[in-house]
Formats: C-alpha cells, structure tokens, sequence
C-alpha cells in the first residue's frame, strides 16, 4: 500500500511539475541595455514567483524596428510569441490583422479602465477590447546632463534656445564633447520632436498629430531644421549607428555635457549608481516645459493556444499590479502607466516625471511622440525619419527638407 502510495505521490508530482511547465511565456522585447535587463528582470521575478517560466526573446535596437521585422516572420511561420513589447500605432496594426487576444476578463475584473489614462487606452484597446496591457508611460522631451560640466558653467539649467546654445558652447571650451548622441533615425527624430515641441504646443500638434501641411511646409518647420543644423554641429563625428545607451555613456563618464533622450535614459544613468541632482541633472527640453511629448511601452498579447491562455492572462495581471507598476518603473527610469500609483519609492526625476504626466494630462499638452509611433501610424514616422535624418546628415537644406517633408508625408498618409 505505501509502495502504491508512494508511487502515486510520485506521478502526481510529476503530472504538478507538467502543469507548471506549461505555464510558460514566450516574450518578445528589445529591452537589451543594461538598465533596461535590470527593469525587465523585475517581471520575470514576479512571474516565476507564481510559478510562470519565461522564455526569453530579445532583438536588440531601441527603437523596436529589428523586432517588429522578426515579430512579422514569426507570425507569417504561424509561430507567434505568447506576448510582445509593443509601441503606439504598431499595437493597432496587428489588431486590425486581427492578431491579438483579448484580455477583456483580466481587464474588467481588475478595473483597468478606472486606472489607466484615456491617451493610453487608445493603445490598448482596439474595437472596445483590451488587447494590450500598458508597463509604463515614457515622456520623451527631457535632457540628461553631467552634474559636474553643468556646475563649471555656472550651474544654471537652460530655459530657452539661446541659453541651450551658451551652455552647448560652454560645454565646447571645457574641452568635452558638447551632446552625446547616436545616429540611428529614431535617435535623431527624438531631438527633432522635442526642437519641434519648443517652438509651440499648437504647432506641434498641427505638424506630427493634424499633420497640416501649412505646418509642415512653413517658417516654423525651417526653423526647427535650422536648429537640429546648430545641434549637428555639436556631435562628435562618430556618433552614426551609436547605440542610445553608449550616448548615455559618455556622459556618465564625464565625456559629454548632455544627452536628449527619453526618460529610459536615467536607467541607464542609475545602474552606473549615479545619483539625480549630484551627479547628473534631467530637465525637459527648453521651451517645453509643461508639455510632455509620450510613449508607452506596452505588452500585446498574440492570439495562442488554448492551453496558453491562463499564463498570458497571468502575465497581464502582474504587468498591471500597483506593486509591480512601482517597482519597475522606479528601475526602469518612466513612470506608472497607471494613475493610483504612488510616488513614494521614485527618486527627485521620477517624481518630477509623474507631476509633469499628471500636468500635461490636465492641462492638454499630453501629446502622442512623434518619434516613438504615438502620434501617426509608422508608414507616417518613417517617412519624417527619412526626411529629419537625411537633413541632420547634411544631405539636405533646411529649405529643402520642409519641402521634401510636406511630400513625404503626403505621400505616406
């Protein structure tokens, strides 16, 4: 009898450990930096600890572009990825394909629609259902700078254009090299939506989210050109193909005065254990302030087997706990993309983060980026990218980069 009870604990043991076996997610990311790692092993940790195993899936590149292409191949294959770290318009392709599961009963019976801010929704759901679970919300128009470069000119954040360029000169005769900046398209649409966002709310919104071609062919968008011009002239002359997290870098290491980049950049600046206020300051971009340019990470869950389900909803479930919402964004350097999330474990930029979210979102200047696929679909983005990267190149006039931006754009739409 003990030998058959013995015998029966061991097979359901093994039946038990099947079972959790199958409680598996595939996940598909491009969080390959080291802040980001350290971000995204807070959600494995949660998964694993009720018992889900993770298969990890990461296609570097920052702005997801090489992952979208090996997304497409997987599903084309019939072999799609349990969940997939998804940006903006991205997220509503795949559901008009009809790709993407439904996670109205996670959703619904955790309250979403109470907590997560109507301009991310528009991303998560599609037709009336949740097809996405939102990790974070980014804002994009801030500026990283070296604490110490700061302090030798005179310590005074730039709140305009003209003190930007004093500071960039400045920067220039400390004998470091004044912005630290990567040339990948993504990168340089980035500055461009933050130097468009400068010169006014209204004009942002009527250029990349109205996409009026008086704003995208007037003085206004020269002007913009002419300013990424004067910031060209202030990378160094390797800067093509630089990851974003290697320009992070050099000004960490003291080798650049400031970075413009979204606020994923402090992850990087925190896992160096540099200290906001001591050994590097964020700020939005100058003649931003109270405006915030966004993007949001979020996880769409594809359409899988039956016996997938449980653990996708699971995922789900632990992506949106207030818990997990605090601790990864404190790490990865946005904030909650919730809104009953409290600010208590973030830092002096995570907290200046949340205020300008809460503002912004008040106020009405909470805009979709640009550059991050929040503001128009991707066939629109890329064909801004073309257009502002071919300029910072060189390769076209600023007068000439309006006109070919107004046909690009059309010719996209």
């Amino acid at each position: 009898m003990r030998k058959f009870m013995t015998t029966t604990a061991i097979a359901l043991a093994m039946m038990a450990g099947a079972a959790q076996a199958a409680e598996n997610v595939e996940v598909l990311h491009w969080w390959t930096s080291g802040g980001e790692a350290a971000a995204l092993d807070v959600l494995k940790k949660d998964l694993e600890s009720k018992g889900i195993s993770w298969t990890d899936m990461p296609v570097a590149g920052g702005g997801g572009t090489e992952a979208m292409t090996v997304l497409r191949a997987r599903v084309t294959a019939g072999n799609a990825p349990t969940a997939v770290q998804m940006l903006g318009f991205d997220i509503i392709d795949w559901a008009k394909e009809g790709a993407l599961g439904n996670l109205d009963e996670v959703a619904s019976k955790e309250g979403w629609d109470k907590v997560v801010p109507t301009a991310l929704q528009q991303f998560s759901k599609y037709d009336g259902h949740w097809i996405a679970a939102p990790v974070n919300v980014h804002s994009t128009n801030w500026m990283w700078i070296n604490k110490a470069a700061l302090d030798k000119a005179g310590g005074k954040e730039p709140q305009n254009w003209e003190e930007l360029v004093a500071l960039l000169d400045n920067f220039k005769a400390q004998g470091i090299m004044p912005v630290a900046h990567g040339g990948q398209p993504w990168q340089d649409a980035t500055i461009f939506d933050a130097v468009v966002l400068s010169l006014g709310n209204d004009f942002y919104k009527a250029a990349f989210i109205d996409l009026d071609p008086a704003a995208l062919g007037g003085d206004k968008m020269k002007e913009a050109f002419d300013r990424m011009t004067k910031l060209r002239s202030y990378v160094d002359d390797n800067f093509s193909g630089r990851d974003w997290n290697l320009a992070s870098a050099m000004v960490i290491e003291d080798k650049a005065g400031v970075q413009f980049m979204g606020d994923w950049a402090k992850g990087e600046f925190l896992k160096a254990g540099k200290k906001p206020g001591t050994d590097f300051v964020c700020m939005r971009f100058p003649g931003t302030q109270g405006s915030v340019t966004f993007n949001s990470d979020q996880f769409a869950m594809f359409k899988v087997s039956d016996d997938k389900v449980p653990a996708q909803m699971a995922m789900a479930s632990a992506i949106e706990s207030p818990t997990f919402q605090s601790a990864f964004n404190v790490v990865k350097g946005s904030v909650p993309a919730r809104t009953d999330v409290p600010d208590t474990d973030f830092d002096d930029c995570g907290k200046k983060g949340i205020k300008d979210l809460a503002e912004a979102n008040a106020n009405g200047s909470l805009y979709g980026s640009m550059a991050h696929g929040h503001a128009n679909p991707a066939s629109v983005k890329n064909a801004i990218y073309d257009v502002v990267t071919r300029q910072f190149n060189g390769e076209l006039s600023s007068e000439e980069a309006v006109t070919e931006l107004v046909a690009a754009v059309e010719g996209a739409k």
